[in-house]
């Protein structure tokens, strides 16, 4: 089933239990249980194929959309089953937002890339867009670089600035829980460390997954860490201990570069 869940710092906000997901007649989750304590970074390690962005997928409801998939178990936000027949998919992705492995800005300007969102659940004001989308721009480390230029496209921006306006795009909408798919990948170090620096302050208003081929980076930028592998959640624990003091011999493996 999982680890067994743990005496957590922070209250949970998200719960997950016994979750399964298929596709086809091909597991690629295996009964997980796991809890996402608030305001704290969780990190979801493990080799490719492993099952971690089903999982994170699995918290939005992102694998909705693939044909043939069936998902047991139950995932839960502030205690309510995400998965039951009443919760629109769409208001859930506004509370629970991601940002994606590569930058996606929309071939807009850069305003209308954050004001996206807001615009989409009514919000018309032109006083209040401007006030959301500097607000998203400041959280996401971005403001000072772009603040003369946001009539430009977003597609002149560079790499690292693009993710950037991708994570305030998703922090306009004012969400709950901020999903990353490995949102440093494409980057360069400068880039990767900027997005790092951003992560540990979105923490202080935002519940944060992460996942993350690099083991550094999971170990500088999170609280918790889970290490997955052929579907199936092997260890969870605060990243400190998971990372210097592991109680499974397979995590200690993966960290260790034994692994395979």
């Amino acid at each position: 089933m999982g680890a067994p869940a743990l005496q957590l710092d922070s209250p949970v906000k998200m719960a997950v239990r016994g979750l399964t997901v298929r596709y086809g007649e091909a597991a690629a989750l295996h009964e997980v249980t796991l809890d996402v304590p608030e305001r704290r970074v969780t990190a979801l390690i493990g080799p490719s194929g492993c099952g971690k962005s089903t999982f994170l997928r699995c918290l939005n409801r992102m694998n909705d959309t693939i044909r043939g998939v069936r998902i047991t178990g139950e995932v839960t936000l502030d205690g309510e089953n995400i998965y039951g027949p009443d919760v629109d998919p769409v208001e859930l992705r506004r509370r629970v937002g991601m940002v994606f492995q590569r930058s996606n800005p929309f071939p807009k300007s850069i305003f209308d890339n954050v004001a996206f969102g807001p615009r989409i659940h009514g919000v018309k004001d032109p006083v209040a867009l401007r006030e959301i989308v500097e607000r998203g721009l400041r959280q996401a480390a971005l403001w000072e670089e772009i603040e003369d230029r946001l009539d430009s496209s977003a597609l002149d921006l560079s790499g690292g600035q693009q993710q950037r306006l991708c994570i305030a795009r998703a922090l306009a909408v004012e969400p709950d829980v901020l999903l990353m798919d490995e949102p440093a990948s494409a980057l360069d170090p400068i880039a990767t460390a900027k997005i790092e620096e951003h992560i540990q302050e979105l923490k202080e208003t935002y519940t944060i997954v992460i996942v993350t081929h690099n083991m550094q980076q999971a170990a500088r930028v999170s609280d918790f860490t889970a290490y997955f592998y052929l579907g199936r959640l092997i260890e969870f624990g605060p990243t400190d201990r998971v990372f210097t003091n592991p109680t499974k011999q397979e995590t200690e493996d993966y960290i260790t570069g034994r692994f395979g």
